[in-house]
């Protein structure tokens, strides 16, 4: 399968499962990211607000953004900039794409960010992660080389294999329900 079939399988994969279900199914995943030593280690965290359709973080963030110092990405034009995440107040709805983005200076240590939590389209059992075609990420992923880089995804979002390329950055792990 090309990048465009396995993009439109997951969208359909992911409309046939209903919200409260994905929510479910999600803190479960997430609960596994809080027993993975390098979150435990980890002082600075980026994480994503997620979208409906990906698996959720609001609570986890919510959950963590006091113990930790936690990172949302925010879209400028074709990069992602960081802001810290400081509770719900500092929430905006982002120009691009409407996703919750913190408001606030922008981050700039990329170096002592130790631990991204990403979310993606589809991921493969060797790591490999498939975006929504921006490439938002693997620039992102890119410029932290020495991030811990976890992947979360639904059960199903998990394939043997994902066509990649030269520029997509794997992950060091995929969590997932199982």
């Amino acid at each position: 399968m090309d990048k465009k079939e396995v993009r439109k399988q997951m969208r359909a994969a992911k409309k046939a499962v209903p919200f409260c279900e994905k929510v479910e199914r999600s803190e479960h995943i997430m609960s596994q990211v809080e027993l993975l030593p390098q979150f435990i280690a980890a002082d600075t965290v980026l994480l994503y607000w997620s979208m409906e359709d990906e698996v959720q973080t609001h609570q986890f963030v919510e959950r963590w953004y006091r113990q930790k110092t936690l990172l949302l990405p925010c879209v400028d034009g074709d990069d992602l900039r960081l802001r810290q995440y400081t509770g719900p107040q500092c929430l905006k709805a982002g120009e691009q794409f409407g996703i919750g983005e913190p408001a606030g200076p922008e981050y700039t240590d990329l170096d002592h960010v130790q631990l991204i939590v990403v979310p993606g389209v589809a991921f493969d059992r060797m790591g490999n992660r498939m975006g929504r075609g921006r490439g938002f990420y693997d620039r992102l992923l890119k410029s932290t080389p020495n991030a811990y880089k976890v992947g979360v995804a639904f059960d199903f979002q998990i394939l043997d294999t994902i066509p990649t390329e030269s520029f997509d950055v794997p992950m060091n792990k995929v969590v997932s329900e199982k």
